[in-house]
């Protein structure tokens, strides 16, 4: 009867470092600030997907652009990353510092990008 106890035991501590750890799938942490938006420009003319994915560091996060995203805005398609200030702004960015494209909160919900000028990008929740 030990046996088995140890057995079940040992099943369950190995599931739940399997799932604390990630066996190369999203874990908990990653699904937990993971976020799905919607990219449109001009009015809503064209529309891609953006996934906001696990922070890296404060106000740092990974960032996922559909490919076709360049359809918006050329070079788009190479941000990798999110970073979202305390005036609330968020800038996507290909390496973590120099933005590419600037947004600023919307009325209501999402943002709308002000740098650059043109195209003018909306970001909103969901896909």
């Amino acid at each position: 009867m030990k046996l088995l106890a140890g057995l079940v035991a040992s099943v369950a501590l190995y599931g739940g470092v399997q799932f604390l750890h990630g066996d190369g799938q999203t874990t908990a942490t990653e699904a937990a600030t993971s976020s799905a938006y919607r990219l449109t420009a001009n009015g809503d003319e064209a529309a891609c997907a953006v996934q906001r994915g696990a922070e890296v560091s404060d106000g740092l996060s990974r960032l996922t652009v559909a490919p076709n995203c360049r359809k918006l805005m050329p070079g788009i398609e190479r941000v990798r990353f999110w970073r979202e200030q305390a005036d609330g702004t968020v800038a996507f960015s290909e390496n973590g510092t120099d933005p590419i494209v600037t947004f600023s909160v919307a009325d209501g919900d999402g943002y709308e990008s002000y740098a650059p000028a043109t195209p003018l990008l909306a970001l909103s929740n969901g896909e």
